[in-house]
């Protein structure tokens, strides 16, 4: 029987809006989607597993027995509540305005063009131009609606979805998501007011935004700042995100930017002294602990804790940022998904806002990475708030068909269905509205928003551009908008919020803190320290500092127990491939077999988890190992569903520590990005992004350039990131075959890297306990040879890793006294060099040197090794890349140095090339053939 409640809410199903439904029902036949998703779904309901009904007469006698019901009829209205065909088309109406709606909206503060109704919108499209002054039900939902002459139902769409806000949010296929956000739209736009204190908080704000630029203007003329004029309402935005957010549980929001605005978003709502503005301008640049060269100032980024108008207190930080426009916003996910982490439950209390401008926003791909990482397992950070500062012409297109494809640069978020509000700059109100509701759904669903700010530029690209010169039309409007502070202040004034003169009294009292280096609101904003961790241990570290990486053979048999032990359950079912890798390993562990690359990797984590250090690894295929080699995760195949029967050994090992491995998406950019920023954010653990082949990092360049390899000398950010980079030529072709150790050695300066070549399974043991364990906090890049992997001279016994070290340069002993020529090597070449010297029978006339680290270069290891050599006159570095790539014409002098004027060194390489590696393996075979004799015997 059904309850009172059920009743009711059904009740609009019944009696006279019978003729009504079947209307509906008839829609739906011919086209699902053609009603409302919740029709959709109570007719679904209604088929019995039908896949489409073509007789009414159930359906008729199911509305019949329903409306049997008393209360159903007494609830319906009787013959008043006749419903005609044209209510339905009031109902496509209205599912018009919800979807289109914002096609009508006057979004553009310079209204330059006249917003025609589209046919969507249009009464005549559906035949009710004569209907204005009948009565209808203004909602499909019968359960909510009202009876309103069309025209009233009209009016009231048009000030909701026609405005000057437009909201996209029809095409959200998840119904509570749609519907939560429909019911707060229309329940709360038009009744939505703001109390004269936020109006006064927004004035204030406004009042600082174009204070700062005004006053920046006038005391350094035609110095770069990429003002906010225009976009002013962006920290009035910013504020009272902060204020609602805090209100939501939020306590620390993480921002990535461009260049448009940040001078005033760093002081006005990171809190940053003008003052310190000031210096930078006039060329005095503080110094900080790790930063050698540092960076121009609207690059940089800052952090205060902000004290919202309830006095809670919110971590505000920028992230320092490159000139690439956009590319820090996967940073940003990084960043605020390790700090989400470490909350456990609590992670909406960590918010990620990124701040974009319209083309860089769908003109750059990195974006369509950051949307497509943003809900996944992997990298999905409880959802990002996006504000679009959208002044309509980008850099210097303003024309639509020339700047994208689409009707908003926003639309590419429909790719993950967020929603998007598009709101005029000058209509504080919306402006406020959209602020509040985005907040609310992301806390509720944890699912991306954008804010489309609609604004404009009032100056060109930067202060010294013209752009009259390719805007005309666009800035004779320009010229003549007061500025929206003065359009809101006068507002306030009319409003009777402010008195008169009130308002310049608020811009002379922020003007009079300016002139003195000082933030008014100073005591709200209160700068935080720029690390949040002790970094005195990292202040003097040096690369070959000592550091205990071997472990016991007691905990090495603990540990390798641990990381071969099967699941338990009956019904988990390894695939056979797992079960010979877990019986080779347990060989390894006891000593009767020796340790490959796999293995030493494995109990490499398996020690640092031990010892308390969290690792985090992802990569394409990470997982599984590119190469089938690492094995971290162990398959049920018997599993049911995707979600089960996934086992990691690994986390056996844990202490106080976590172990995760993913598998990415296929971005190389965004994934390291991402990763970076983790990294940032874990300097106590070891963050590792593999590459599938090490090629695969020249999609990723513009963050190795402009964030792993140069962030600390610019901003002082430290990080332990670890890239595994394959690398090795076998004549598989130029892709895949090379990492690009040149361009890395190039990069290489100020001991900002680390870069290994590591040729056993023993240094890479070592290697990675180091990484994680040193003080010397440096992104680390290995250069993997795949054919290594499992091969069994590069293979290591326990000794080796129970009482190692890492090697930067591995000696060869045999031929001290006798070898006439040293040939100095990194990477897999060493084993076909070892083996070409054996077959030619000059063992006792050719010493060969590894040189595991590359950078920093070890020269007095290597100076040491040679000084052994005393007979030896010929001296050779032999490398399996072209001549003018890989290591030789990066460390030749560093080669040359270490002999102290004894010789210098000549080069044994494939020949000058404009790819990496040829692409037949009958040329292959030869070059390497003539590179090896050249290193032995020429």
């Amino acid at each position: 029987m059904q309850s009172m409640k059920q009743n009711w809410n059904s009740s609009y199903l019944f009696g006279a809006n019978s003729d009504f439904i079947e209307e509906l029902y008839e829609l739906y036949l011919e086209d699902t989607t053609s009603v409302d998703p919740k029709w959709k779904q109570y007719f679904d309901s209604l088929q019995d597993g039908v896949a489409k009904d073509v007789n009414h007469s159930d359906i008729k006698e199911k509305f019949t027995i329903l409306t049997s019901n008393p209360l159903a009829l007494a609830t319906s209205g009787g013959t008043d509540g006749v419903l005609s065909s044209s209510q339905t088309k009031v109902y496509g109406l209205i599912a018009s305005y919800r979807a289109w709606g914002h096609k009508f909206s006057k979004l553009d503060p310079l209204e330059r063009k006249v917003v025609e109704r589209p046919a969507e919108l249009d009464i005549k499209t559906y035949g009710l131009d004569n209907e204005l002054e009948n009565e209808f039900f203004d909602d499909y939902d019968l359960r909510h609606a009202k009876k309103l002459k069309l025209k009233e139902i009209i009016a009231k769409y048009d000030q909701i979805y026609c405005g000057s806000s437009g909201f996209e949010f029809a095409f959200i296929s998840d119904l509570e998501e749609q519907e939560w956000l429909r019911n707060y739209v229309e329940t709360q736009y038009l009744s939505y007011q703001l109390n004269p204190a936020d109006k006064k908080q927004i004035l204030q704000k406004l009042t600082e935004a174009e204070g700062l630029e005004k006053y920046l203007h006038t005391k350094y003329v035609g110095q770069k700042r990429f003002s906010l004029e225009g976009g002013d309402t962006l920290i009035p935005i910013l504020d009272r995100m902060i204020n609602q957010a805090a209100e939501h549980g939020v306590d620390d929001i993480y921002l990535g930017m461009a260049h448009r605005g940040r001078l005033n978003t760093l002081v006005n709502i990171t809190g940053k002294a003008p003052q310190k503005l000031f210096d930078e301008f006039d060329g005095n640049y503080p110094s900080y602990d790790f930063v050698t060269s540092g960076d121009v100032k609207y690059h940089k980024g800052y952090a205060c804790e902000y004290v919202t108008q309830n006095g809670k207190k919110v971590k505000m930080a920028m992230a320092y940022n490159p000139s690439h426009l956009e590319v820090v916003n996967p940073v940003v996910q990084g960043v605020v998904r390790a700090k989400q982490d470490r909350r456990g439950t609590n992670k909406n209390a960590v918010m990620g806002v990124l701040v974009h401008g319209d083309s860089a926003l769908i003109g750059l791909g990195t974006n369509q990475a950051v949307f497509n990482m943003s809900h996944t397992r992997t990298y999905g950070g409880y959802g990002l708030i996006h504000i679009v500062v959208n002044n309509q012409v980008g850099f210097t297109t303003s024309r639509v068909s020339d700047n994208r494809s689409s009707r908003y640069c926003t639309d590419i978020a429909k790719m993950i269905e967020s929603p998007v509000i598009h709101v005029n700059g000058d209509d504080l109100r919306a402006v406020a509205f959209a602020t509040d509701l985005s907040v609310a759904y992301r806390q509720k669903f944890g699912r991306d928003i954008v804010i489309d700010l609609v604004c404009f530029r009032r100056h060109g690209h930067n202060e010294a551009d013209d752009p009259t010169l390719t805007q005309p039309l666009m800035y004779a409007k320009v010229k003549q908008h007061p500025g929206t502070r003065a359009l809101y202040a006068a507002q306030l004034v009319n409003e009777g919020v402010i008195a008169a003169g009130e308002d310049g009294a608020m811009v002379e009292a922020y003007r009079t803190g300016l002139q003195k280096g000082e933030h008014i609101n100073s005591a709200k904003m209160i700068p935080l320290p720029r690390y949040d961790f002790d970094v005195k241990p990292f202040m003097n570290a040096k690369w070959d500092d000592k550091v205990t990486t071997k472990i016991s053979k007691k905990k090495l048999a603990e540990l390798a127990q641990k990381v071969t032990t099967k699941p338990t359950e009956a019904s988990f079912k390894l695939h056979p491939t797992i079960v010979k890798l877990i019986d080779s390993r347990v060989a390894m562990a006891a000593g009767t077999q020796p340790v490959d690359f796999g293995m030493a990797e494995t109990l490499a984590y398996a020690a640092l988890l031990d010892d308390g250090i969290s690792i985090r690894l992802s990569g394409e295929d990470a997982s599984r190992g590119t190469f089938s080699h690492r094995h971290a995760a162990w398959h049920n195949m018997n599993r049911k569903q995707l979600s089960e029967g996934i086992h990691i050994p690994l986390k056996n090992a844990q202490n106080n520590s976590w172990f995760a491995v993913y598998d990415s998406i296929l971005n190389e950019e965004g994934v390291l990005g991402f990763e970076y920023g983790y990294s940032l954010e874990s300097t106590k653990s070891l963050t590792i992004w593999e590459g599938q082949f090490g090629d695969f990092a020249n999609g990723a360049q513009v963050m190795i350039d402009q964030f792993i390899v140069s962030g600390e000398a610019k901003w002082g950010n430290l990080t332990r990131l670890a890239m595994i980079l394959p690398h090795g030529f076998d004549g598989q072709g130029p892709e895949h075959s090379s990492a690009r150790i040149e361009r890395f050695l190039q990069l290489a300066a100020e001991d900002n890297i680390i870069a290994v070549v590591p040729s056993t399974a023993a240094q890479m043991f070592h290697m990675i306990r180091r990484q994680a364990k040193s003080n010397f906090a440096k992104p680390l890049v290995i250069f993997l040879s795949k054919r290594l992997l499992r091969a069994k001279e590069a293979m290591s016994d326990l000794n080796s890793i129970t009482d190692g070290v890492f090697l930067p340069v591995i000696a060869d002993d045999s031929a001290k006294k006798t070898a006439s020529r040293v040939i100095l090597c990194t990477g897999q070449v060493y084993y076909d060099l070892v083996k070409a010297r054996a077959e030619k029978n000059l063992a006792d006339s050719i010493a060969i040197i590894r040189v595991e680290q590359l950078y920093p270069f070890p020269a007095e290891q290597v100076k040491a090794e040679l000084a052994k050599y005393t007979k030896a006159k010929d001296f050779v570095w032999a490398q399996e890349e072209p001549y003018n790539q890989g290591a030789w014409l990066q460390i030749r002098e560093d080669l040359d140095d270490a002999l102290e004027g004894r010789s210098r060194f000549k080069a044994a390489s494939r020949p000058r090339a404009a790819a990496p590696a040829c692409g037949t393996s009958t040329m292959h075979n030869q070059q390497l053939a003539d590179l090896l004799a050249a290193a032995l015997t020429k």
